[in-house]
Order: structure tokens, then C-alpha cells, then sequence
């Protein structure tokens, strides 16, 4: 996944084009370098799975 590619999965997941984004664990770290930077992060629910891909999921109300 490239850092264009994962600008384009967050902001169809912040303007609801879809529900949810799969993030493989290979490509996590290179994501959330883009993730924790944003405005919106605290709206950005990441839910783990089972062998360290992660489902990220928007929020409405931003996390405490």
C-alpha cells in the first residue's frame, strides 16, 4: 500500500463512501504514520484481528 492509496482509504472511510478499511499487518506501520496525523484521528476506530491485520472504522463522536 502506498501513502496515496491509504489517503484515498481514509477519507472514503471519514466522508462514508464506505463502512469500513482492512489494513493487512504488513502494511500497518506505514499507515498509521498517516493515521495519527490527521485532524480526525480520534474519530478513527482500529478494531485488531486475529494475526495483526487491524479493521479501521469512523466514528461520529471522537474517542476520549
Amino acid at each position: 500500500m502506498d501513502k496515496e492509496q491509504a489517503v484515498r482509504m481514509l477519507e472514503s472511510l471519514k466522508n462514508k463512501e464506505v463502512e469500513e478499511i482492512f489494513v493487512a499487518k504488513q502494511d500497518f506501520m506505514d499507515f498509521r504514520e498517516l493515521l495519527v496525523v490527521r485532524q480526525d484521528f480520534k474519530h478513527i476506530r482500529g478494531i485488531a484481528q486475529r494475526g495483526g491485520d487491524v479493521i479501521f472504522r469512523y466514528m461520529d463522536e471522537a474517542r476520549s
